[in-house]
């Protein structure tokens, strides 16, 4: 939901969810379009998800959800023939909520061992004008696209998170490494999983871009994205090698 609620003013947009960590978003001209591309990205690991969007859920959108066994699906609303292709699924939750801000502040809640942490909300974003370019080319209009919508979904991945994105859509997403250079790796074997899976000629971190949540403590990660075929790459930066 939070995930979500990132795109609630842009167009049809759909996460799939799978053990806290997003295996596929995308943006569409349609929430049928939006859900295909997402589950384009990790259809092995989109069975059993949990799956998100930004618009009220209609027909042709739920059957394509229906098409693989789904746990949840969480939408602003739901029209008439959606909720009849949903009521037939026994073990399938939908849950209508509406989109909370993101900005919005408050405080959130840790549990920990012998206690909580309350910390304010991380309800900050990052704008095309507050990014530096510290190469000697700088990216393209396409590039900053997906840079920045790498950017917003990656800060919903677990750490180390590394996403490759192309065309307002996942390609790769690599989550919870204990190296960064791991999860770059990760998210690139996924992009040429589902190539294989779809027929495609070739992994769409071909000519991708790529966020990082975190500096790269080391040249190996960037590297690695390069030889996956990304072009671009955002990142806090920081790192003094």
């Amino acid at each position: 939901l939070e995930l979500i609620a990132e795109f609630r003013n842009a167009g049809p947009a759909c996460a799939i969810i799978k053990h806290a960590n997003p295996c596929g978003v995308a943006t569409g001209a349609t929430l049928a379009e939006a859900y295909k591309a997402a589950f384009d990205c990790d259809p092995v690991s989109a069975f059993g998800g949990i799956i998100a969007v930004n618009k009220p859920l209609d027909g042709p959108t739920a059957e394509a959800i229906t098409g693989i066994f789904t746990e949840v699906v969480i939408a602003p609303d739901a029209d008439e023939a959606a909720l009849a292709v949903f009521a037939a699924k026994k073990n399938l939750r939908l849950l209508l909520t509406g989109l909370p801000d993101p900005r919005r502040p408050g405080l959130a809640l840790r549990q920990i061992g012998g206690g909580m942490l309350v910390q304010s909300r991380d309800n900050g974003a990052v704008s095309r004008d507050a990014c530096r370019v510290v190469t000697s080319r700088a990216p393209t209009e396409r590039e900053w696209t997906d840079l920045l919508f790498a950017w917003t979904v990656a800060r919903h991945v677990k750490s180390n998170a590394i996403v490759y994105a192309q065309g307002g859509a996942t390609a790769g997403i690599g989550a919870g490494q204990m190296s960064r250079l791991d999860s770059t790796r990760i998210a690139a074997q996924k992009a040429k999983d589902a190539a294989a899976t779809a027929g495609w000629a070739g992994p769409r971190t071909i000519g991708s871009a790529v966020a990082s949540d975190a500096f790269f403590p080391f040249a190996d990660g960037l590297i690695a994205a390069a030889e996956a075929g990304a072009t671009a790459i955002i990142q806090p930066g920081g790192s003094i090698r």
